[in-house]
């Protein structure tokens, strides 16, 4: 279950969605999930449904590697399905003891768990497809009309960049700590939640230390490459839009306009 988490790796390979500019691709991945929440029909799901199978194709990452990182969500998925299911109001189409299931539950039922999956592999399209340093320059441009308010905007796409790139990296370490204990006798699986949690203990411990010791050597090593974050910093690399990113513009805008439409339409 640990090694199927994608998000926040990358997956190389040549296709278009790679050579999109990040600016691009974090400006789409944030209309993409607004856009989950503006269509309020299935036919707008439809739509959306169209542009991120369209996105995977181009990017050539193997479907079933996306796919993937969705068991690890599984369980947040079914009590979201659960709870809307039996406690949302509205025409009853089956009743089970005290609980009812309604036509109105169903259906919400339905389009969270699709918004819910959509927004997980959405999200994963632009991590796989862009690399940590990318992710980095790419969020700094966007924020920089932050800097007239004083904010450190490098300092903040740089911490959020490695947060975002730590994910795969503890994630494995976890599954080794697993693996350990469980090669010592350690049992995470029998017995109740209290248990389940108990047993989790030995396995939260040395990660945290992992962690710190990452981080510490992180901190370490930026600092004898001498790295100075600031407005001063220069890149070997600028970022610069090509034609490509305009006309990924013109889709987006394009997209989100059929999505708005969608919801006049039925």
């Amino acid at each position: 279950m640990i090694r199927e988490i994608t998000l926040g790796q990358y997956y190389q390979t040549d296709s278009v969605i790679h050579k999109l500019d990040p600016r691009v691709k974090l400006v789409a991945t944030i209309c993409f999930i607004i856009s989950l929440f503006v269509v309020q029909n299935w036919l707008g799901y439809v739509v959306a449904a169209v542009f991120l199978a369209v996105a995977i194709k181009l990017s050539k990452v193997p479907f079933k590697f996306m796919v993937k990182g969705m068991r690890a969500i599984v369980f947040i998925l079914m009590i979201t399905v659960v709870f809307n299911l039996f406690l949302t109001p509205g025409e009853a189409l089956v009743s089970v003891w005290k609980l009812t299931i309604t036509r109105e539950g169903a259906e919400t039922a339905a389009m969270m768990a699709i918004r819910l999956s959509f927004l997980i592999i959405g999200s994963s399209v632009m991590t796989l497809t862009t690399t940590p340093n990318s992710l980095t320059d790419g969020m700094e441009k966007l924020m920089n009309p932050l800097k007239a308010v004083k904010v450190p905007v490098h300092e903040v796409a740089m911490m959020m960049s490695i947060a975002l790139r730590f994910i795969p990296i503890l994630l494995e370490e976890t599954d080794k700590i697993m693996k350990a204990q469980i090669a010592r006798g350690a049992d995470f699986e029998s017995g109740n939640l209290i248990k389940k949690a108990k047993a989790m203990v030995p396995l939260l411990v040395p990660l945290f230390i992992s962690a710190f010791r990452r981080a510490n050597d992180l901190a370490m090593a930026m600092e004898a490459r001498c790295y100075r974050g600031g407005d001063h910093r220069t890149k070997m690399k600028p970022l610069q839009y090509q034609k490509r990113d305009g006309i990924a513009y013109l889709v987006l805008v394009g997209y989100l306009a059929v999505c708005v439409g969608m919801n006049y339409v039925m």
